[in-house]
């Protein structure tokens, strides 16, 4: 099953070969730290690198938000990025037409520049595949490892909006759907920024996560795990979109563990939850508290029960399942157990 390495994996072969030491880097290669922090002239230079491999539509708009929000949930405002685009043998120009005009908005829409990058096309590709290089600077760097025991847990919008606006561009034919609902959920993917949401976030963040994959689940389990800490989380007070359950029922998927790009996870110390919230209610912005730190053993607690990963995202399974069925366009729901 594709999806990330596992934290294990990590540990034993990656965050340990990582060149030569260099004094000026603040955060450096860890678990659930999406963002490296760089000190520089300017401040604290962050940059976050993502691919997009399999989502078939909007994937200039989606790659740059995800790249974009992880630089935003680290407490900077992207002003770069570089693209690397890796298109199949047989795309014509009209794909990269799209893609790069998807790149060109949704850049301008963060305010950031693209300063360069690479583009091919490669024999083995069956789908476009495009990874982005964003960076910022920011005078106070978030980290996600920065939850203390004590604080409140802030989602912002609401789970699953990236993974909903997939379904419906990706599956909506093959599900039992009202269009009404699809379009709706299509809409999604205007909402998948979560630069103004950072920007009142990190006013009162002890820690910031974007959730992608493996949707808020696995973002609650990363923040738990670097922090050190465990997070109890209610998961009725988890803000669900209609059109999220509605798609999700129809594809057999949990709502917790598509692809989450669009929400935005931090922790905030007690005493400043209710500003917190406050301050998104004066913007116009949906967020809500979910949960709270505590103390204990690294993790991640949902209803009282354990969550374990590494978590596969529930998408995962309907890609597979739409390669191996393609000529007769079946779409199959994910065992989500």
């Amino acid at each position: 099953m594709p999806g990330k390495v596992s934290p294990d994996d990590l540990l034993t072969h990656v965050f340990g070969r990582t060149g030569e030491t260099d004094e000026t880097v603040i955060q450096g290669p860890a678990e659930g730290e999406d963002a490296a922090a760089i000190d520089w002239p300017g401040g604290t230079l962050v940059v976050s690198s993502d691919p997009i491999s399999l989502a078939a539509s909007q994937v200039g708009t989606l790659g740059v938000h995800i790249a974009c929000n992880d630089v935003a949930a680290s407490g900077a405002d992207p002003r770069w990025l570089t693209v690397v685009l890796l298109l199949p043998a047989d795309a014509d120009s009209a794909a990269l037409e799209a893609i790069t005009t998807d790149l060109d908005t949704a850049a301008r829409e963060v305010g950031a520049s693209i300063v360069g990058g690479h583009s091919e096309y490669v024999d083995a590709l069956e789908r476009p595949l495009l990874s982005l290089t964003a960076m910022g600077a920011t005078d106070s760097f978030v980290p996600t490892g920065g939850a203390e025991p004590g604080d409140r847990v802030i989602l912002t919008k609401a789970a699953g909006l990236e993974g909903t606006a997939i379904l419906a561009a990706d599956f909506g034919d093959d599900l039992d759907v009202p269009e009404e609902t699809r379009n709706c959920a299509l809409s999604f993917f205007e909402e998948i920024s979560v630069t103004s949401d950072a920007r009142i976030l990190r006013e009162h963040a002890t820690a910031m996560h974007d959730p992608t994959e493996g949707g808020v689940t696995a973002g609650l389990l990363e923040v738990g795990r670097a922090s050190d800490v465990r997070l109890e989380i209610d998961r009725e007070a988890i803000p669900i979109r209609s059109e999220t359950r509605v798609l999700c029922a129809a594809a057999g998927v949990d709502p917790l563990t598509i692809f989450g790009s669009g929400a935005l996870l931090g922790t905030v110390p007690a005493d400043d939850c209710e500003v917190c919230l406050e301050a998104f209610a004066d913007a116009g912005l949906e967020a809500a508290e979910i949960g709270v730190v505590r103390e204990g053993p690294a993790g991640l607690d949902i209803d009282g029960e354990s969550v374990e990963g590494p978590i596969t995202d529930g998408l995962y399974p309907l890609w597979s399942a739409a390669d191996e069925d393609e000529d007769e366009g079946v779409v199959q729901g994910a065992d989500t157990d």
